[in-house]
């Protein structure tokens, strides 16, 4: 397997840290077919004007964070915007001290383009817009200078006039042209301006008026609102959708105060129906959580009966068969082939980053599986994140001590993988 230094160093440190990379998920994804063949048809109804919502439903480790990940890098190399935030006590969907505000800065600051895949791309998506209309008329000829500005003008007007249709469109549409206005006229302050405004960093109107003209600004409240005034404006200027990812939504679930954990169920409701409802196009949602998150009928969304009704499984529904069309996808744990796929992926990725041939093959990776499995409950409770983790550490001291091998390091006395001992691997053909 050839992989790039630059994303198999990503991959092996990330996923050494437990952590999902953001970069390189094709080359170690397994399994996951139904699932990703779900939102695929999301993307592609997305693409003609639909609009999804999904949960993503597993438990830590079980693959939640990788499985969004996946559907990002996917969307953006086919031409939608996405922007992704991480729930915690200080970003929620509502909340005191701004906390729903914060969300949504993060989700600004994490926009993201197929040019822009690291996020920061409010900026750049605003420039490229107006470049393209100027490249588009400085191609056509038969105009003088003065008619192709006038020109310009006349196409980001009739495309930003379209935005005052929707609820807060207009003070949305006065930003962008002023926007536009300081860009052409090159006033960097207020380009800031209008930037700040469009991130949700006003504190005021009466601050945001000296600079702009606006009446409102985005707050706690709002915020939805104009993500979803963006989106109509990412598909007028030429993207397919546009796909909001909230991962770590279990911080929800833990909201001690049950009036404050409420509020932002009902938030997550209101977002919930204006999108299943048709009341929203171009524009998707996925909320990872664990099941937890979702079925306590204590604390989980299942606590709030308006959400329970929405998101339980049919009668029809039970072990062995999945309706992929709920709005809760459950990530059902990877088969043991797909995970003997997952550790032949990262064996030849560690070889071709180190330069070195694999030497590990069935043998080793049959019985590094059987240690990870044999511990009473492993088949229900381990997971990719800590298989993997596990794996490439042992890939690490294997290359760094050359005095040692795979029976050695795994036999050794009072090694463990994940409870398993070495008198218990011994019991093992290997």
């Amino acid at each position: 397997m050839s992989v790039p230094k630059r994303l198999s160093a990503a991959i092996l440190n990330s996923l050494s840290a437990g952590v999902v990379p953001r970069v390189g998920l094709e080359y170690i994804a397994v399994g996951r077919r139904r699932e990703i063949e779900t939102v695929l048809r999301d993307l592609e109804n997305l693409g003609r004007g639909a609009a999804s919502f999904r949960f993503v439903c597993g438990k830590y480790g079980s693959g939640k964070t990788f499985f969004l990940q996946a559907i990002r890098n996917y969307a953006l190399e086919n031409d939608f915007l996405v922007a992704d935030a991480d729930l915690s006590p200080e970003k929620r969907l509502t909340g005191s001290r701004h906390a729903g505000l914060e969300t949504y800065r993060e989700l600004v600051s994490r926009l993201a383009t197929k040019l822009r895949p690291e996020g920061g791309a409010l900026e750049s998506i605003l420039q490229q817009w107006i470049n393209s209309i100027k490249m588009e008329l400085a191609t056509g000829g038969g105009f003088q200078d003065d008619d192709k500005a006038s020109m310009l003008d006349r196409r980001i007007f009739e495309t930003i006039a379209q935005m005052e249709d929707y609820a807060h469109g207009y003070d949305f549409a006065a930003v962008i042209i002023s926007y536009y206005r300081a860009w052409t006229n090159g006033n960097d302050e207020k380009q800031h301006a209008a930037l700040k405004w469009l991130r949700g960093e006003f504190a005021t109107k009466t601050e945001a008026k000296t600079m702009l003209p606006v009446g409102e600004i985005i707050t706690d409240e709002n915020w939805y609102e104009y993500l979803k005034v963006f989106s109509a404006f990412g598909a007028k200027i030429g993207y397919r959708g546009f796909l909001l990812f909230f991962d770590e939504c279990s911080n929800l679930f833990k909201i001690v105060n049950r009036q404050s954990r409420e509020n932002n169920y009902q938030k997550l409701l209101s977002m919930f129906n204006d999108i299943t409802q048709g009341k929203t196009s171009g524009m998707a949602v996925y909320m990872a959580g664990t099941p937890q998150f979702i079925e306590d009928e204590r604390r989980g969304l299942f606590s709030y009966p308006a959400l329970r009704s929405r998101l339980a499984d049919s009668r029809f529904v039970r072990e062995g068969y999945t309706d992929f069309s709920s709005p809760v996808l459950r990530l059902a744990q990877l088969s043991h082939e797909e995970i003997y796929l997952l550790l032949e992926r990262l064996r030849d990725i560690h070889a071709g980053h180190y330069n070195y041939e694999p030497y590990l093959e069935n043998r080793e990776l049959s019985a590094f599986m059987k240690l990870a499995f044999s511990v009473p409950g492993a088949h229900e409770f381990i997971t990719p994140r800590e298989i993997s983790r596990d794996f490439i550490s042992l890939l690490n001291i294997l290359h760094e001590d050359k005095d040692t091998d795979f029976d050695k390091l795994v036999g050794r006395d009072g090694f463990t993988v994940k409870g398993f001992s070495a008198a218990q691997y011994a019991e093992f053909d290997v």
